[in-house]
């Protein structure tokens, strides 16, 4: 939590991983729960577990409506896409329309064209990086970082949602002037440009 209060005062856009969904007690929808009544941030899953402990073998992805099955044998380094499990339809496409309204929130063109039927994953995507990069949301990742499982998408989802050096404005210092002449550097909040 503190960490966190850092990040809001330096304007630091961030994402979410979910670690250990292979571990018993793993409960995704309580942190995201956590994540939005503790540190009031408007997150939501932009990918859901695929099973729970030691069932956990993969992730759908919301945005491009497929999962990702992580091969056993090889600890996560090769997986495959298939369709969304039967089994996941119903709760990926309430995850899909949660998403879609959080991101509404911050980007109403969105909105839009969801309605509209015209939206497609690479609208979604540039809506959820323009509120992370502004600090307005926040998506949320799953896996096992110890099997690999979900690693490579938690990789994809930086390049994809946080702001590359060359879109935020530059980190400018200032010097406070303390008790007989003592200075001391400070930084000052970063915005995003």
């Amino acid at each position: 939590e503190t960490v966190w209060r850092q990040a809001d005062r330096y304007g630091v856009p961030r994402i979410a991983f979910i670690n250990k969904m292979d571990r018993v007690g793993a409960d995704p929808t309580r942190v995201l729960g956590q994540i939005r009544e503790r540190l009031g941030a408007n997150a939501a899953f932009v990918q859901l577990p695929i099973g729970r402990e030691d069932s956990f073998r993969g992730v759908v992805d919301i945005i491009e409506q497929k999962a990702v099955i992580y091969d056993e044998e090889t600890l996560g380094a090769h997986f495959h896409y298939e369709g969304v499990p039967a089994d996941m339809v119903e709760e990926t496409a309430r995850a899909r329309d949660e998403l879609v309204e959080r991101a509404a929130a911050f980007d109403e063109t969105i909105l839009d064209k969801y309605v509209g039927g015209s939206m497609t994953p690479a609208d979604l995507r540039t809506a959820i990086r323009k509120g992370s990069a502004h600090g307005k949301f926040v998506p949320v990742l799953n896996g096992s970082s110890f099997k690999n499982k979900g690693v490579q998408p938690l990789l994809d989802a930086v390049v994809d949602f946080l702001p590359s050096p060359t879109d935020v404005l530059p980190v400018k210092g200032t010097t406070q002037v303390r008790a007989e002449g003592e200075t001391r550097a400070h930084r000052a909040p970063r915005r995003p440009g």
